[in-house]
């Protein structure tokens, strides 16, 4: 780890943090996100209107001669972490994280367009995609039209413009299609409020916005980064369990006795801040690694990945446990944040992958020399 990378909040992500945190308690209940799940998405168009208008989030990571707020890598880690404690529904990591980071490879205007919360994008990738190699080429005919399908992607439902890539001779083109002109189909999600979709593009005019050059690389560069900041969401998401969980034992009570006052509970809730902690601590430091452009960036990644995904489902399975009868009812808000981990789990990524990139990366070997 670098000694030169500090994982405390600064005043300017302080600041930030409570600004998100403010808008989302105002416009992000848990009964208002519920609603998600049947078909009103309502909140995202208002939520997201809010945080890439109002908010000016949209092009937190886009350098400010592009049009953007010229952020960097922790301040879109805030963003994500206060995110993924209200399970937000809004396209901030699919759109301002990923597409956005494809983009900036280029010099598409798009980019200012996406920075100024006039469009959202969205990469044609699967969700699960880690890597480059994870993402499907479309095919470009004569007449320069594209055609191709891809399952399971997150982001497409809220994205006015789609990421293509393209093979060619001299390597691998990004273009730009119209999400209007594509067949768009929602698939039942687990969560609903990163809804997927499945992909059919026939021959459908596009538009060059990454050149070969740079594409495998801008392909990479956005998946790695998505893939780091998706851990701070985990880490919200995780701490939001945590702390809900020890509030409503304070309250609770058995046998005559608060049940948070039970010694077995208070066990438990303690190795669970140990691991929320570190959660929180892993995917600072990835962040951190990134905006500094720390040589750990691929080290502090597949860490923050493959910790911060299965702390998160713990935590959640936890809170679940926690609240007895009514953690397992629809009207109580831990069902949203068990199925945000679940799904987070697998998003650009399993941790198992991420611990196999891990082990290349610390050339650790297994079973010989």
């Amino acid at each position: 780890m670098s000694e030169d990378i500090l994982l405390l909040d600064t005043d300017t992500e302080i600041a930030l943090r409570r600004t998100v945190r403010d808008l989302l308690e105002a416009n992000c209940g848990p009964g208002t996100v519920a609603g998600v799940y049947d078909g009103d998405r309502t909140l995202t168009t208002r939520l997201w209107k809010a945080l890439a208008g109002d908010l000016e989030l949209a092009g937190l990571l886009v350098p400010e001669e592009r049009g953007g707020a010229g952020g960097c890598a922790r301040d879109a880690a805030v963003v994500l972490e206060e995110l993924g404690r209200f399970v937000a529904p809004v396209p901030f990591l699919t759109s301002s994280v990923i597409a956005a980071t494809v983009l900036l490879a280029g010099d598409s205007e798009l980019v200012g367009q996406l920075a100024a919360g006039e469009v959202t994008a969205a990469l044609l990738a699967p969700f699960t995609a880690a890597s480059a190699s994870g993402v499907p080429s479309f095919w470009k005919d004569a007449d320069g039209r594209l055609s191709g399908r891809v399952s399971s992607v997150a982001g497409v439902l809220d994205a006015d413009v789609l990421l293509a890539a393209v093979e060619t001779d001299t390597g691998t083109e990004i273009h730009a299609i119209s999400a209007a002109a594509a067949s768009v189909t929602p698939v039942i999600s687990l969560d609903m409020t990163r809804q997927l979709a499945d992909i059919v593009v026939e021959s459908v005019p596009g538009r060059v916005v990454v050149p070969a050059c740079s594409g495998v690389a801008a392909l990479q560069a956005g998946l790695t980064i998505g893939a780091a900041l998706l851990a701070s969401e985990q880490a919200g998401v995780a701490a939001w369990c945590l702390e809900t969980a020890v509030d409503y034992l304070k309250l609770r009570r058995q046998f005559g006795r608060v049940v948070g006052g039970f010694q077995a509970l208070k066990h438990r809730l303690a190795d669970l801040y140990v691991e929320v902690e570190t959660a929180a601590a892993t995917a600072r430091y990835a962040a951190a690694a990134i905006a500094a452009a720390d040589p750990d960036v691929g080290i502090g990644t597949a860490v923050a990945a493959a910790y911060c995904a299965d702390v998160a489902v713990t935590a959640a399975e936890e809170a679940v446990q926690l609240h007895g009868g009514i953690g397992m009812t629809w009207e109580y808000p831990v069902h949203l944040y068990l199925k945000r981990a679940k799904a987070d789990q697998l998003g650009l990524g399993s941790p198992g992958r991420h611990r196999s990139a891990l082990a290349e990366l610390i050339d650790l070997r297994l079973g010989g020399n």
